[in-house]
């Protein structure tokens, strides 16, 4: 099998390509030979040293893979061998072969190439729990999708519309046509004019219902800001943190120096809330999440789940995907392909 390893902190040149034997199936778990592999920004974080969550190097990152099963281990039907299927990996899924759970499983639609279904789990099931489980978004509210061009960001779009709801979203102006297309009715330039007071400008003072914040810092409390009354702030990232250009102590003190405080009286008083999302810390409640992914693809059998995969690159230019995400040139998914 081969791996994507990141043998150190830094830059794209600390990925190396490894080969190594392939891995056995133990009981409860199936081998995927990949076809596709998804990137998020947690894997750029991991490679900086910006991820508190990823294992100690050398190591291998991603989340979610899509292939066909060709090997089970005891206690798995045998005829789940042939399957295409996708799954959720608690890392390891920058690879050409990976062992997972079972429960972690899921069958692929026949609608869907291999590329689209592994830019379906982390992405639809964050957008999910970010919008409907604690978001609680209904008909006729509105929502702020920041980095609305993301794969997280077009997958809030397919669920915004799905739900009804009035979509905003900050992204630059060259991505404001597509998302248009794909449903967002008013995209704001966040690099040419500060998105705060223009969203005010467009909502008449009021602010909208949800706001979706993968940016973190300073930019948490602008959002709160931006809330209207029973408006909800939903954050689930930090990716300022990897343009700082310090080291990763320094880094992270930026970071908390500019963090928010909370106070739960001014939220009563505000009549706001605040909550936290990490789907990378749910993987003991895979009863809640097989319910939403079951969800989701009735959404892709109903046509409102529309995973966007906007490059695929071979898994020895691994290096080159992530540069091609950090420039933000991506709208949607990027994946790899062994």
């Amino acid at each position: 099998m081969r791996q994507v390893y990141i043998t150190g902190h830094g830059g794209p040149e600390k990925l190396q390509l490894r080969e190594s034997a392939d891995p056995l199936p133990q009981a409860g778990e199936v081998r995927i030979r990949v076809r596709a592999s998804g990137i998020n920004f947690a894997d750029i974080l991991a490679r900086k040293g910006l991820y508190p969550d990823a294992p100690k190097l050398p190591c291998v990152v991603g989340y979610e893979v899509s292939g066909v099963v060709d090997a089970v281990g005891p206690g798995v039907a045998e005829d789940w061998q042939g399957r295409a299927v996708f799954a959720l990996t608690r890392f390891g899924g920058y690879a050409d072969t990976v062992v997972v759970p079972l429960p972690q499983v899921f069958e692929k639609p026949a609608a869907l190439t291999h590329e689209q279904a592994a830019a379906i789990p982390v992405n639809y099931l964050t957008a999910w729990q970010l919008m409907v489980v604690v978001g609680s978004l209904s008909k006729d509210e509105s929502v702020l999708i920041h980095n609305a061009g993301s794969g997280v960001g077009l997958a809030a779009i397919d669920l915004g519309r799905h739900l009804g709801a009035k979509l905003y979203g900050t992204a630059s102006a060259g991505k404001h046509d597509f998302l248009r297309e794909r449903g967002l009715h008013h995209p704001i330039d966040y690099r040419g004019v500060d998105w705060s007071p223009e969203l005010d400008r467009i909502t008449e003072g009021r602010g909208v219902e949800l706001i979706l914040d993968p940016l973190g810092g300073a930019h948490w409390k602008k959002s709160y800001k931006a809330l209207r009354h029973t408006g909800r702030l939903g954050m689930f990232g930090i990716s300022t943190a990897s343009e700082s250009g310090l080291i990763r102590p320094l880094a992270f003190l930026k970071l908390a120096l500019s963090l928010p405080l909370f106070n739960p009286v001014s939220l009563m008083n505000d009549n706001r809330a605040v909550f936290g999302v990490n789907l990378g810390h749910l993987w003991h409640e895979n009863g809640k999440i097989r319910p939403w992914m079951e969800t989701l693809l009735r959404g892709v059998t109903e046509g409102w789940v529309r995973p966007h995969v906007d490059k695929a690159f071979p898994l020895a230019q691994v290096g080159e995907a992530h540069s091609y995400i950090e420039a933000r040139k991506n709208i949607g998914k990027v994946v790899l392909v062994p």
